[in-house]
């Protein structure tokens, strides 16, 4: 491949535009109750925040991660196609007037927008409905690192980077990828547990409303392990599973597993290493064994606080360091980290363990929002960055909702995937009979799925909800 060399740039063309998958995925949303539910919930004190908070989702949509970056929905032919396109400094303002009441309002505008979205793509949480389904809700948070001392509640925490903290809890099925069902944003030294039993609730109400009505079971790491939040799941007639912190109850437990309980496993990605000085010649590097046994957890609060339930216990073999010959010294006792987690479910050993770790899928949704929304928080008001975050949750689920609606090769694609093939795809307006003509690229590889989510936004709803 090589560039022409004859050619002249000329920025003349108003009819042209960028991100013509912005027509579906707002058509999208309004026809799942977007701007009615925006002019009913939010009660911000800033003329037409209707307009301006679905400005700043398109512009999220496309990739915006700054104010400036939303100027991107007013290029070319852009105000024709959505109308009410504002300059980046009028939605500065705007985002600069929430307080933490209007930043919950943008909450409860998400929770019931997910219900409309299922409504009209019933597979965006496919399988959470069915009477043997299960569902899960994975509650984490992060740290995302801000510079100087003019962010408002920025601080140094667990991590040992200033920024802020941001909790999410998403929901997911075996055969989907997750979406977000509550998020918030804190101080940056906040400890991570705080407030989730608060959130696990909330989550757990917005999975309901959204069609949930299998099984559900809330996960969460070794930081949200809590009496409070393992409480919540309980109290919302949940499965729970969560990693144990390594106390002495927890370490005493583990010495109790008698060694014939053990059933070794191994991991999907497991590798096997050979080596002709071992029994087998070789091993599997990502190996490991697991094991239950009944268990207490928060032995130390009162009788009626306590939570009778399974310890499962994952260990991994610990590699010996090869000798200066390149040998393996043989071992004399077998050394493994323990991996402990508390839950009631009445999964297997195995599938309980599989499940729990799973947990991770939520570490993917937070890098596709560092790597979108979230790569800035963008203002030194701590609402307006509150009110950014809960702006970019609406804004994943759209995307979500479209890359369901575009096909199995889409459904589980991630967030910059969606943005190159389906969102950020230029186009020419044309007007003929008072309507506006998209002229796409022609051989454009993901034309068919494109087609196919323009006609899922624009056309009747499923036959349920007629």
């Amino acid at each position: 491949m090589k560039a022409c060399h004859t050619v002249r740039p000329v920025f003349d063309d108003p009819n042209l535009v960028g991100c013509a998958g912005l027509v579906p995925a707002l058509l999208l949303g309004e026809s799942a109750g977007l701007h009615e539910l925006l002019g009913e919930h939010v009660s911000v004190d800033c003329p037409n925040p209707v307009v301006k908070s679905a400005g700043v989702i398109a512009g999220m949509l496309t990739g915006a991660d700054s104010i400036d970056d939303l100027n991107v929905v007013r290029h070319g032919g852009m105000p024709r196609l959505l109308g009410g396109t504002r300059a980046p400094s009028t939605y500065g303002t705007y985002l600069r007037s929430f307080t933490h009441g209007h930043v919950q309002q943008l909450d409860a505008v998400n929770s019931r927008l997910l219900a409309g979205l299922t409504a009209r793509v019933p597979d965006l949480i496919r399988g959470g409905s069915d009477r043997d389904g299960i569902a899960f809700l994975d509650v984490d948070d992060t740290i995302r690192e801000v510079h100087g001392y003019a962010k408002q509640a920025a601080a140094y925490g667990y991590s040992k980077v200033f920024g802020l903290n941001a909790m999410l809890a998403v929901c997911s099925t075996p055969l989907t990828a997750p979406v977000i069902v509550a998020s918030a944003l804190r101080r940056g030294n906040t400890a991570s547990g705080k407030g989730s039993a608060r959130m696990l609730t909330r989550a757990a109400a917005t999975a309901r409303q959204a069609g949930v009505s299998g099984r559900l079971m809330g996960r969460a790491d070794s930081a949200f392990y809590r009496h409070d939040l393992v409480t919540a799941m309980i109290k919302a007639k949940m499965w729970f599973s969560v990693t144990a912190r390594k106390n002495t109850a927890v370490k005493t437990a583990i010495t109790r597993i008698p060694e014939q309980a053990w059933v070794p496993i191994k991991y999907p990605n497991a590798v096997w290493e050979a080596d002709d000085t071992v029994p087998g010649g070789g091993y599997w590097v990502s190996d490991a064994e697991v094991a239950e046994t009944s268990f207490v957890a928060f032995s130390s609060k009162k009788k009626a606080q306590q939570v009778p339930c399974r310890l499962v216990v994952r260990r991994v073999r610990r590699l010996q360091p090869t000798a200066s010959d390149g040998t393996v010294q043989g071992e004399l006792f077998a050394a493994h980290r323990h991996h402990a987690f508390i839950t009631n479910s009445t999964l297997t050993t195995i599938a309980a363990d599989q499940h729990h770790r799973d947990h991770a899928i939520i570490e993917q949704v937070i890098a596709e929002l560092k790597d979108g929304p979230l790569a800035h928080l963008p203002s030194g008001r701590y609402g307006a960055n509150a009110a950014w975050l809960a702006h970019a949750v609406i804004a994943f689920n759209l995307a979500r909702a479209i890359g369901v609606l575009a096909g199995k090769a889409h459904a589980r694609a991630r967030w910059a995937t969606l943005r190159a093939q389906l969102i950020n795809l230029p186009a020419r307006i044309a007007t003929t009979a008072r309507t506006m003509i998209l002229h796409l690229p022609r051989d454009w590889a993901w034309a068919d799925q494109w087609q196919q989510t323009f006609d899922g936004a624009t056309g009747p709803p499923p036959m349920s909800l007629l």
